[in-house]
């Protein structure tokens, strides 16, 4: 009997939960570290249980390939009332190649919950302005700015020399700073239109469209792009929060 992708998912959960409590361990942990300074200054018994369940979850890895186990989990997102299930990789799982199929087949359904739940709403780039598939698209996200009517935006950096956006609403006198950049609902269908596959989540008055496009392993990771990645959207009423999406 092969194995279903929840219970592998289960089966993960035990072993990271056993490895955490000192039931796993791997002697030669001290050995996969190359930098003896860094192997010094780490505590090498909890060192010992990343290293154990990574082992473990590579194993399960393996499983998945050779049983064509899949690692799609289907979730729930509420927002305005209403409800959509959609697909999404788990992460502690990998996706099969026939799983991209599956998330691209969902774009459709997800958007049209999306465009339905945030008629009215005002849109953001997340985490903008900065490099996304190149220079020239981030660009364009700059260029595609709405011009506010109510607010009245100026740009600045923060310590880090991460560009800030201060937006000062109508009727107010405090200054809100967001590392969001403010755009037309026109540029997010251009962006729509450019991604392969589409994840939604949601707070309490935001909602976050997340537009994703390469290997479906890797999109998550800074490094992958621009072969790979996941452009992110936010729908709100007002500014929305200064939390990294």
């Amino acid at each position: 009997m092969t194995y279903t992708t929840q219970e592998l998912i289960e089966i993960l959960d035990r072993e990271l939960k056993a490895s955490w409590q000192g039931k796993r361990i791997v002697l030669s942990s001290r050995e996969r570290i190359n930098d003896p300074v860094v192997s010094k200054l780490l505590d090498m018994k909890q060192v010992s249980k990343v290293f154990a369940y990574q082992d473990f979850r590579n194993q399960v890895h393996q499983y998945q390939k050779q049983h064509r186990v899949s690692g799609i989990i289907w979730r729930n997102c509420h927002f305005n009332e209403q409800t959509i299930c959609f697909p999404e990789i788990y992460n502690q799982l990998i996706p099969l190649e026939e799983d991209k199929q599956v998330l691209i087949q969902a774009k459709d359904s997800v958007i049209n919950f999306w465009q339905e739940v945030t008629a009215g709403m005002k849109f953001w780039l997340a985490n903008a302005p900065g490099q996304r598939r190149g220079n020239k698209e981030a660009g364009e996200a700059r260029e595609a700015t709405v011009r506010p009517q109510s607010d009245s935006p100026t740009q600045g950096t923060n310590h880090r020399g991460q560009a800030l956006i201060k937006i000062e609403e109508a009727g107010g006198d405090n200054l809100k700073i967001t590392h969001h950049l403010k755009i037309s609902s026109e540029y997010v269908d251009k962006l729509i239109r450019q991604a392969e596959w589409v994840e939604v989540d949601a707070a309490r008055t935001e909602i976050y469209l997340g537009l994703c496009w390469g290997d479906p392993l890797e999109y998550r990771y800074q490094w992958a792009k621009p072969k790979s990645g996941c452009d992110r959207v936010i729908a709100s009423h007002t500014i929305p929060s200064s939390i990294k999406i």
